[in-house]
C-alpha cells in the first residue's frame, strides 16, 4: 500500500472523479506554485469505487475554488493546519467562471480580441450550461 505523508499547512482535494486530477492540477495552476504536490490517483474509495486525491503543501490562499466547482462540485477540499483538518468545504456550481472554458465561436469577441477575458454565466444549474458572456453560446459538461 502507498502511504503518502501527512501535511503540517494546506490543503486535501478529496473525492475527486478517478481521472480527472491532472485537470484539476493544471487548471488550479498548481504547476505554477512553488510548493510540494501530491496526486494520487486511482486511489480505492467506498463511497466512489475509484478516485483521485491531491495534496498541496503549504498556503493555498492563491487556490480558485471556483475552477473547482466548475470541474466537479461534488470534490471535498479539506484545509490542513497544525496536521489537522480544520475546516471542510463544500464546492457548488460558480455562477461565473473566467478563462476555463473557451469559447469556441468564431464569431464571438474573444477570437479576434486575443487578450480579453474568456467569461462565462451559470445559465442553467440543473443541466450545469454555461453561456458566454459576449455571444451566448452555450458550453454543457459534455460539450468542452
Amino acid at each position: 500500500m502507498l502511504n503518502i505523508s501527512g501535511l503540517q499547512e494546506g490543503v486535501v482535494l478529496d473525492h475527486i472523479q478517478a481521472g480527472k486530477s491532472l485537470d484539476i492540477y493544471y487548471n488550479l495552476g498548481l504547476d505554477k506554485l512553488d510548493c510540494q504536490v501530491a496526486i494520487i490517483k486511482n486511489a480505492r474509495s467506498n463511497k466512489m469505487g475509484r478516485k483521485d486525491i491531491i495534496k498541496v503543501d503549504g498556503n493555498i490562499e492563491t487556490l480558485d475554488l471556483n475552477v473547482l466547482g466548475y470541474i466537479d462540485h461534488n470534490i471535498t477540499v479539506n484545509i490542513i493546519h497544525d496536521n489537522k483538518i480544520v475546516e471542510k468545504k463544500s464546492l457548488k456550481l460558480p455562477q461565473k467562471i473566467t478563462n476555463v472554458i473557451r469559447c469556441k465561436n468564431p464569431r464571438c469577441i474573444t477570437s479576434i480580441e486575443q487578450e480579453l477575458p474568456h467569461i462565462f454565466y451559470l445559465a442553467d444549474e440543473a443541466t450545469e450550461t454555461y453561456r458566454c458572456m459576449y455571444c451566448e453560446e452555450k458550453y454543457g459538461k459534455k460539450k468542452h
